[in-house]
């Protein structure tokens, strides 16, 4: 198990949450959330070594992030041999669940068992999860600040899943306890270990002669005051592409298309790389939800 610390957030948000190694070369798999939205992400081992964790990709899908940290000969577990649960099934979660734990501190166990294995419909706060898959439903107790990103297993050891994200029910707003199945993370980790993933400080080498400009989207983001500002949305124009996409002030801007996004600049250089009047895709971070909209342009907008 890893205990992974990085950026807090709004409203005390908890700057810490968990992850488990899956190579014995530091390839860790956790959720993707706002901790991750930081220059430096510490990794904690079981063993109280510290790294710097690198972050190598994430699905806004499945809400998954793989991180590297420099290390060699780790135990860890192998998703190849990840194993599916029925019904009935024991599990244990394991997580660092509210924090307790720091330096070589165990990581924190808890007992259940699978109570149904089902697809998710469910939302945080009144948004949808982008997540519409199977899960495990458990009767433990797992829907802790912290948890997220945990490993689950069967009693014999063997992983099932990671642990999912803080979640209520769409039918009855009762609070979730589930993991997300290997099986359905298996196929985005592959593509991010074999470098699908392209982060947005690499962008493309052709520039088009009519780029986007940010204010033609109607977005403003905040002043960009630091080096690195985090692209938050500071006003939202009427009548513009991004109102009619339904973005919102204080929306944090996370990917445009597949490119991760870091800064205010950074977004600006990734609109600089599309061609004036094409649609595109952005992915938001509202409260502790991910959002994906599309930008369209109309027929005057797109025009020079």
């Amino acid at each position: 198990m890893v205990k992974i610390y990085g950026a807090g957030g709004p409203r005390g948000l908890e700057p810490y949450q968990s992850g488990f190694l899956f190579s014995d070369t530091g390839h860790i798999l956790t959720v993707w959330s706002y901790v991750l939205d930081t220059d430096h992400v510490t990794a904690t081992l079981s063993d109280g070594r510290r790294f710097e964790a690198k972050l190598l990709g994430a699905d806004p899908r499945l809400e998954l992030a793989v991180l590297k940290i420099e290390a060699e000969e780790l135990p860890h577990f192998d998703l190849a041999t990840a194993v599916p649960a029925d019904r009935g099934t024991r599990v244990l979660a394991f997580s660092n669940l509210f924090g307790v734990a720091a330096g070589e501190e165990p990581a924190s166990v808890q007992h259940g068992i699978v109570a149904v294995k089902t697809r998710l419909d469910a939302r945080r706060g009144v948004f949808e999860s982008p997540y519409r898959g199977e899960v495990y439903v458990l009767d433990a107790m797992t829907n802790n600040p912290g948890a997220a990103g945990g490993a689950l297993t069967n009693q014999h050891g063997e992983l099932l899943g990671m642990l999912g994200k803080e979640l209520r029910s769409a039918q009855n707003n009762i609070w979730l306890n589930y993991a997300l199945p290997i099986d359905e993370l298996r196929n985005s980790v592959e593509q991010i270990m074999q470098g699908k993933f392209r982060p947005s400080e690499e962008p493309p080498d052709i520039l088009p002669e009519e780029a986007i400009d940010l204010a033609q989207t109607g977005l403003v983001l905040v002043p960009d005051v630091l080096e690195r500002t985090p692209p938050y949305v500071d006003l939202v124009r009427d009548g513009t592409p991004a109102a009619r996409a339904g973005v919102q002030p204080d929306d944090l801007i996370v990917f445009v298309g597949e490119n991760l996004v870091h800064s205010c600049q950074g977004f600006r250089d990734e609109l600089a790389h599309l061609e004036r009047g094409t649609s595109f895709r952005i992915v938001l971070m509202r409260g502790q939800e991910l959002v994906d909209v599309e930008i369209v342009f109309d027929g005057e907008e797109a025009q020079p």
